[in-house]
């Protein structure tokens, strides 16, 4: 085994991370242990796919796994610091947010809250479509059906979510009575796996614009889903979900409009204000 120390960008609140990937957190797919403060899952790496470690301290993360070398090294690391949001430059996001009065107190009681995304781009799409207008328990009940029809139970205990064209080739009826969704909403499972066997990735270090374009462009995706996975799957720290049922009661906005222009002077941060409340409200509930 190696364990690989990744420093963060400074210190950030691990209680709020352990909590948001707990709440997120499928069975067999991500085994999160808040006590131990660590997460275990699988990574896809160039060596194939790897189960890795990682425990999470108040300015770093240590990456424990079996590796195949240097590459798939590298590789592991360069995933978990967009996953766990190693990069952000806590301080200033936190001067920003904290002018704002209603998450000042947010801020205090929580400095260098980091936003928990997702490892993989597809597993990202899909957990999210699954999750549309549903409860997060409702959510991981419909990816955990979905893994168990379609996912790939490794010797380590844990299960790999399905390739794209695999699942691409899967008629949509099949989809829908496997996950128990309605079938516009395995239309859009369906489509997805399709875009990605296509090329689309969803990459912080791609074209934004242009992913949100592709995504838009599917059957059942709208601004919502294309703005939460803007915020939690391409790095995009300034994106708004303003529909958000959650964002929108904690600002007591009545429309998306209004949560839009009350989160402006948030701005470029506007995610990391979004998953303040997120924690208030889902995670921590306090």
């Amino acid at each position: 085994m190696t364990a690989l120390r990744l420093a963060a960008g400074g210190p950030f609140a691990v209680e709020p991370a352990m909590a948001a990937l707990a709440a997120h957190a499928v069975r067999d797919v991500e085994q999160v242990d808040r006590d131990a403060r660590t997460v275990t899952r699988l990574l896809r790496l160039p060596g194939g796919s790897t189960r890795v470690t990682a425990q999470l301290t108040g300015d770093h993360v240590e990456l424990t796994a079996d590796f195949a070398g240097a590459e798939d090294e590298a590789a592991a690391m360069a995933i978990t610091r967009r996953w766990l949001d190693l990069d952000a430059d806590v301080e200033r996001i936190d001067a920003v947010l904290a002018a704002d009065p209603v998450l000042r107190p947010l801020v205090r009681a929580r400095p260098g809250l980091l936003i928990v995304g997702y490892a993989d781009g597809f597993e990202a799409a899909l957990s999210t479509v699954l999750g549309q207008q549903v409860s997060l328990a409702a959510a991981r009940t419909f990816t955990s059906r979905l893994l168990t029809a379609y996912g790939t139970p490794r010797q380590c205990g844990l299960v790999e979510f399905p390739a794209p064209d695999a699942l691409a080739g899967v008629a949509v009826d099949e989809l829908r009575a496997a996950v128990g969704i309605t079938g516009a909403r395995a239309r859009t499972l369906h489509a997805l796996a399709e875009a990605f066997a296509d090329g689309l990735a969803l990459r912080p270090d791609g074209d934004v614009e242009r992913q949100r374009r592709a995504l838009l462009a599917l059957p059942g995706v709208g601004p919502w889903t294309v703005d939460y996975l803007a915020l939690r799957a391409f790095g995009d720290r300034d994106a708004c979900p303003a529909g958000d049922l959650v964002l929108r009661r904690a600002l007591g906005a009545a429309t998306a409009t209004e949560a839009r222009d009350r989160a402006h002077g948030w701005s470029p941060y506007r995610a990391y204000g979004v998953f303040h409340l997120w924690t208030r409200t889902a995670y921590l509930n306090r």
